[in-house]
């Protein structure tokens, strides 16, 4: 599959790290670095505009390893950027940690993937078909 990108960064498109990865790491473009405090979020900014195929979307996830070691996570993982949105793609980044973390310019801070999606069509009734769980709800399924 090709998608449009313009890269208004001065760091490389996203690749895929190996062959089987998913996702493809995003860099923040930055000016200045950002120092975010603990439970404090921001908005980075990546430098890249996408126009993606109807019927994909690119999640915006974290990268497990900044979540392992910094306690730094996306906050609306994973965040979506439609097909019909050409505004520059942003990352939602949360400091869980105790102890302040700097962003800088260039550092990867999100992994993108591209996934295909179906659109529902919904089909109102009075019953739904019955299931071994039924209605249980959190947790229902787990260890007992």
């Amino acid at each position: 599959m090709t998608i449009k990108i313009i890269n208004k960064s001065v760091h490389p498109l996203p690749d895929y790290e190996t062959l089987a990865s998913a996702g493809m790491d995003l860099r923040a473009n930055l000016t200045a670095s950002v120092l975010l405090q603990p439970m404090e979020r921001t908005i980075i900014k990546t430098g890249l505009f996408l126009e993606l195929p109807i019927g994909y979307e690119a999640q915006v996830r974290p990268r497990s390893g900044l979540a392992a070691k910094k306690g730094i996570t996306v906050l609306n993982a994973p965040g979506t950027v439609d097909a019909d949105y050409r505004g520059e793609v942003g990352v939602i980044l949360i400091n869980l940690s105790t102890e302040a973390f700097t962003i800088e310019n260039g550092e990867r801070i999100a992994q993108l993937v591209i996934a295909k999606h179906e659109r529902a069509e919904w089909h109102s009734v009075e019953e739904l078909s019955e299931t071994s769980r039924g209605a249980g709800g959190f947790g229902s399924t787990g260890v007992k």
